[in-house]
């Protein structure tokens, strides 16, 4: 059913609807109930990041609220795929995102609130981003090319042969128009002033002028009539058709290049054109007075012609796009062009006149190319590095797209423009290899990247957005010449070196401030452990034997790793660059990644296994195979306890290291060439090898506890990408909350069942809590003021006053205060508090729960306080027996000593002058050292088994 909006709202601009708690309580009661498979899985579909568009025109509304002075607002719909963004124009900032379709989106529409999109053989009716509606092809065939003409939705059918038309008010098919055999419809327009007319272009570069009302060819124009191109010359496609200022005018672009000015009333042909740069693309007429005109050709170029004097040229934007162009539009009354492309970007050109060129306002950009390499930037979680085969780099923010921008190479642009080249081309050649430290991030460089066939590792800075001011060059010893093609790049964990490793198995460090080269690092001849598959072939040079695939450094700048593509892992030391250790393994090594934070390292080989080498050790403790293709990237999360790979198989998997199990694996649509986790462990990032964007998965086990089992191959799941944040996104967040409510965490103050065998449990308690206790007194000292506080020397303005003409303060009475304060203090004397209250309460041979439970919520100063009231032989007594008796229970073990260590602190020369409490010591004296004996044994016992396990693996 259809959401029609109410006059206040549509005068108002679109924003975004909050999502009902009904909706969201429903289906959190349906997962309570039935447990779905998607529930089950560790990571869930979140959003798409960097789409802008493609390579579907966009839609342009101009919308202004009467009585208002203030500027129209302007609205870009472009197309995502299977969805759609609407973008505000004036800061280019993303409105809504329409739900996912089921079949890819190939034309957008504006109907007021409304929006149009055809996708397969449905016309989908948008409203808010939600689909309120859909009209269906009786044909059964896909539609392109919607548009809203009054009360009526017209639309081609793919194939060019059918126009249809549907009533729009009521939802239901009105008519079809079938063409002649021979015409090819591709592009549809309404002319200004025609009732009931459409313009309709076909492959073969004629037009046909429709009454749809009538169902009736009103007019034919032919190629030649259209076109100045000899006879002999075969009909060029018609690939752009555009509505002038001037009625009765349009503009029509072929693909030879041609673009023709014609008057349909008239019959005739007023102006031609060339477009030297190839097929013409798309057409815009400026609407604000100047008469002009604007093409765009499918190589990415942009061209202003001037029709007051018979099409003269003014000015051409060489790469304007990276790419084909798919659509130009003038905002009406305003020097405004608006251009999107295939290179994933829009963008505004402000036009000051006609003799100056176009400048760039505003854009949004992502990739051109499905992006090959991304890594989390920073430790917040809140931007990656994505580094992709259209030679760029770019920041992409998580959290606000607005903030994504791609990094500069230089002053590309003028200079592409004057050699007439792509400025693609000017850039350096795709990242193979990245690193970073965000240490040194402020003084200088602190990005390393590697470049595919390139000898020289650049360095690049974060702070300024651009390429560094260093080039590290692998050379000879005494030689400027370099050689080797860069395959691994390396910065310190200090930010102050850079290391970079090539093909011919050089290694050099170099210091990322001046650029000065500090070291070298020499691997030397191929071991004799080395199978013979991977070993050079007789008479080759040693320099050029082993190809160094992997560079890493540990968190204290101790020793420098590097692997090699021969299946060696080899331990330099960091000051001297002495070669220290070698570990050969039986298969080739094809990169490896170190966790700093612990010291491990995963190591991706020929064989289809991942191993993990423990660097301090130096061994191999793990082994994780059953990939079904080669494996492409592996990260760490932030704790290091899984490790998350994607292989050729399509499948991400991820493993457990303490137990070695594979946890969670889940197959996707396309294979996902790079992966990343985010430091603070909320997000798996995803990049894929037949889209342009960046794909979040949120990890289920933040937001709940959740049940780590081991799992078989025959589990794995196929899921869909997450969407731009469509339904997609809302489902997963429902799964979420859904997952909070069904898993909820226990609480740390609940009892828990009795333990069994050797076991001591703690508080759960942050340590700082206990740290406090013991220290109160050094805190109040620290904390104590300096100076007394200083009586005020007049009185207050708001001291009380006596009704009057005269003002006089009110004196209080004394013996009332007095009598008052007799009767509080004894109040106070006479009343117990609730610590003591539970402490008496509780049986003398139980655990003592409820009163560990009360104790545990207070403060440190009030369980300081509370323990310095006992002042009684029994209060210490009773005290005394409720530590005996949770120490026997083996509970809350940090909580007992640092209790006891309080009340011997404060009660100490009284337990000893009494002798009363001399049975009870000792008795507790017998207790403790039995179980402080039985602790130390067991941590002693699982330290030396650890140790063992470590040495042995």
């Amino acid at each position: 059913m259809a959401v029609q909006p109410d006059d206040e709202e549509a005068t108002h601009p679109p924003t975004k609807r909050v999502r009902s708690s009904s909706t969201r309580a429903q289906t959190a009661s349906r997962s309570l109930v039935s447990e779905t498979p998607n529930s089950r899985r560790l990571f869930a579909p979140f959003r798409a990041l960097g789409l802008i568009t493609n390579q579907v025109p966009f839609a342009l509304q101009v919308r202004a609220v009467k009585g208002s002075a203030a500027a129209p607002r302007l609205h870009i719909l472009t197309c995502l795929g299977n969805s759609w963004a609407l973008w505000e124009g004036e800061k280019m900032t993303l409105l809504f995102v329409g739900s996912e379709a089921q079949d890819s989106i190939t034309g957008l529409a504006f109907d007021g609130d409304f929006i149009w999109a055809s996708s397969g053989p449905h016309a989908l009716k948008y409203f808010r981003g939600k689909e309120v509606g859909r009209l269906t092809n009786p044909l059964g065939t896909p539609i392109t090319l919607p548009l809203v003409f009054g009360p009526h939705l017209l639309s081609l059918t793919e194939d060019g042969r059918n126009l249809l038309t549907w009533d729009i008010s009521e939802e239901v098919f009105h008519s079809q128009i079938q063409f002649e055999p021979g015409f090819t419809a591709t592009h549809l327009l309404h002319p200004a002033t025609y009732l009931n007319k459409v313009l309709i272009g076909g492959s073969d570069g004629s037009l046909q002028l429709w009454n749809i009302r009538t169902q009736t060819c009103v007019h034919k124009i032919p190629f030649a009539r259209l076109s100045e191109s000899p006879p002999s010359h075969l009909p060029s496609a018609m690939t752009a058709l555009a509505q002038s200022p001037a009625i009765d005018v349009i503009g029509i672009g072929f693909a030879s290049g041609e673009i023709s000015i014609y008057d349909i009333r008239a019959d005739e042909k007023i102006m031609r054109i060339f477009v030297r740069e190839g097929p013409v693309r798309a057409l815009a007429f400026r609407g604000d007075g100047h008469p002009a005109l604007a093409s765009a050709s499918e190589t990415g170029h942009i061209s202003l012609w001037d029709l007051g004097s018979g099409g003269r040229l003014l000015h051409t934007i060489r790469g304007a796009h990276d790419s084909s162009i798919s659509s130009l539009q003038w905002i009406p009354g305003q020097p405004l062009l608006i251009s999107s492309g295939d290179d994933n970007s829009i963008k505004q050109w402000h036009v000051d006149s006609l003799t100056s060129p176009p400048r760039l306002l505003k854009f949004r950009s992502g990739h051109l190319a499905p992006p090959h390499l991304i890594r989390y930037y920073g430790e917040d979680g809140k931007q990656l590095l994505t580094a992709s085969r259209d030679r760029s780099l770019r920041y992409t923010s998580v959290v606000r797209d607005s903030r994504s921008f791609e990094l500069s190479q230089g002053s590309l642009t003028k200079k592409a423009t004057t050699l007439t080249v792509p400025l693609t081309s000017l850039k350096h050649s795709s990242i193979n290899a990245l690193s970073f430290s965000t240490t040194r991030s402020k003084d200088w460089d602190d990005i390393l990247t590697g470049h595919s066939d390139e000898a020289n590792a650049r360095t690049w800075s974060m702070l300024n957005k651009r390429l560094g001011q260093h080039a590290f060059g692998i050379t000879e010893k005494g030689k400027t010449r370099t050689h080797g093609v860069i395959k691994a790049v390396c910065v310190s964990a200090c930010g102050n070196f850079g290391l970079a490793s090539a093909s011919t198995g050089a290694i050099h460090m170099w210091n990322m401030q001046s650029g000065a080269r500090r070291k070298s690092f020499n691997i030397g001849p191929c071991p004799e452990g080395v199978h013979p598959k991977y070993r050079p072939p007789p008479g080759k040079q040693r320099s050029e034997e082993r190809c160094v695939t992997g560079l890493a450094t540990d968190s204290l700048n101790r020793v420098v790793i590097a692997s090699t593509l021969d299946g060696t892992v080899n331990f330099f030391d960091f000051h001297t660059s002495k070669l220290e250790h070698t570990i050969v393994i039986s298969s080739g090594i094809v990169s490896m990644t170190l966790q700093r934070d612990n010291g491990l390292l995963a190591i991706t080989c020929d064989d289809l296994v991942v191993r993990l080498l423990d660097i301090e050790t130096r061994r191999i403790v793990r082994e994780f195979g059953g990939f079904g293709g080669r494996i492409l990237d592996l990260t760490f999360s932030s704790d290091s306890r899984w490790l998350i790979t994607t292989s050729l198989d399509s499948i991400i998997r991820t493993f457990d290291i303490p137990s070695g199990h594979l946890i969670d694996a889940f197959r996707t649509a396309s294979v996902a060439t790079s992966i990343s986790f985010s430091p603070t462990s909320d997000f798996l990032a995803t990049a894929h090898v037949d889209s342009v964007g960046i794909y979040l998965w949120a990890n289920r086990a933040q937001s709940a506890d959740f049940s780590f089992r081991r799992i078989a191959e025959e589990d794995v799941e196929r899921v869909d990408l997450p969407s731009m944040h469509g339904s997609a996104e809302d489902e997963a967040l429902e799964d979420l909350s859904a997952l909070v409510v069904r898993d909820r965490s226990q609480d740390t103050s609940a009892p828990m069942p009795d333990l069994e065998g050797d076991v001591v449990t703690l508080t759960h308690l942050p340590r700082s809590r206990w740290q406090t206790l013991l220290n109160l007194d050094v805190i109040q000292q620290r904390n104590k003021p300096k100076e007394p506080p200083k009586a005020p020397e007049k009185a207050p303005f708001f001291l009380p006053t006596l009704a009057g003409v005269e003002p006089r303060l009110v004196v209080p009475d004394k013996e009332k205060e007095k009598t008052s304060t007799r009767k509080s203090k004894k109040s106070v004397a006479s009343a117990e508090s609730v610590f003591f209250q539970n402490l008496s309460q509780e049986p003398k041979d139980g655990n003592y729960e409820a009163f560990f439970t009360f104790a545990k919520s207070l403060s440190p100063a009030a369980a300081d306080l509370e323990i310095r009231s006992l002042a009684t032989i029994q209060d210490l007594s009773l005290f005394l027996r409720a530590l005996s008796q949770r120490l026997k229970s083996r509970r809350d073990f940090e909580a007992v000593q640092t209790y006891l260590n309080l009340f011997l602190r404060v009660h100490g020369e009284l337990l000893v002058s009494n002798p009363e409490l001399r049975t009870d010591l000792e008795a507790f004296l017998s207790l403790q050292r039995q179980e402080s004996s039985r602790l130390l044994d067991s941590i002693a016992s699982c330290l030396g088994t650890l140790a063992f396990v470590r040495d042995t693996l």
